[in-house]
Formats: structure tokens, sequence, C-alpha cells
């Protein structure tokens, strides 16, 4: 694996939503590329319905941010949502997974309630950036329950063009304009 640094300073995954979404601080814990180790872990993860690796992977996330001392408040851990239906033809969402991993050693709740995914939307992996962005538009809703979060962590899976996250923080940062935003992801595409 390539452990991907945090750091006080600007990163990759920082740089990848400059001009688009405020974000507060970034995390991922590798790159991966086509063909790699990283990405058959990925594949397993999304497509080899192996719910308890996203839970280990999950707490390895945690494991390492711990390492690196980042004192940072966090109120609530949000992973990003799939269609209902999608889920149940899987039997789980991985950033679900991977967020109570990381939930379970940095003992933070999980909100799976926060924000849904109201569209069953095609898979992003073979679309332009373009597409991508036109495929997420207006297919996440919030919750229309508030909470007194400051500072929330979005978890997803892999970042490849942002698209995804940048809908979902888009809507919360309409609603909640001084909430705090981070972003905790297992890998980041080269």
């Amino acid at each position: 694996m390539i452990y991907y640094d945090i750091s006080t300073q600007e990163n990759t995954l920082d740089k990848l939503f400059w001009g688009r979404v405020k974000v507060h601080r970034t995390f991922a814990l590798f790159y991966f590329e086509k063909g790699t180790h990283e990405q058959k872990i990925l594949h397993q993860l999304k497509y080899g319905y192996k719910a308890q690796l996203g839970i280990q992977l999950g707490k390895w996330m945690a494991t390492d941010w711990l390492q690196k001392n980042q004192n940072l408040k966090i109120d609530a851990f949000i992973p990003v949502p799939i269609h209902s239906r999608k889920k149940f033809n899987r039997g789980y969402n991985q950033s679900e997974q991977l967020a109570k991993g990381i939930a379970s050693i940095l003992k933070v709740p999980v909100d799976c309630n926060f924000i849904r995914k109201t569209k069953n939307t095609n898979s992003q992996t073979k679309k332009s950036i373009f597409h991508r962005r036109l495929n997420v538009q207006n297919v996440f809703k919030l919750n229309k329950k508030w909470h007194q979060y400051k500072h929330i962590v979005i978890v997803d899976d892999v970042v490849t063009t942002g698209a995804t996250l940048e809908a979902i923080i888009s809507i919360i940062n309409k609603r909640y304009p001084a909430l705090e935003i981070s972003i905790f992801v297992l890998a980041m595409a080269k």
C-alpha cells in the first residue's frame, strides 16, 4: 500500500475541491491505480460481499489517523449513501462499513440518516468528469431533522473526480453554511 499523508498543508485530495466546495480537512489511507492490490481490495469491498472487510479497513483508517496525532473534534461520521435498491442487492453500504470501523476506534457516532440517495444512478466508473457530475446532480436529500453538529466527516470508499462528494457537500452547505465538513476516504485514484 502507498499510504497517503495527512497534514496541515494542502494535499492532492484538498486540491481536488479547491474552488468547488469548502472542505475543512481531508484524509485518504492510500492511492490506488488499476491493476494493483489496492484495486483488488476496493473491488472486494464493493462487489465481493465482504462487509467485514469494510469494518477492518475503517479500523486501519482510524489507526493511521490517530498515529498522525490529529486532534480534531468530530461530531459524527456520515457515510456516502447508496440507493436502497443497491444496498439491498449488495447487502451493505461499503462507506457505512468503513464509517463503522472508523467510529469503533475513534468513539464517534455514525449517522446513516443525515443524508440519503433518492435516485438509483448508474455507476460512475466509466463516466467522464462532466457526466459524473451530471449523474449525481439532484440525487441526494438531507434529512429534515436538525442535528447540532459543528463538524462532520463524510466517509467514502474511493474518490476519483470528487463529483459525488462535491454534490453532497453542496447540499449540506446550502442548509448548514457554518457546518465544518471533512472527508475521509479509503483511497484516492492517481
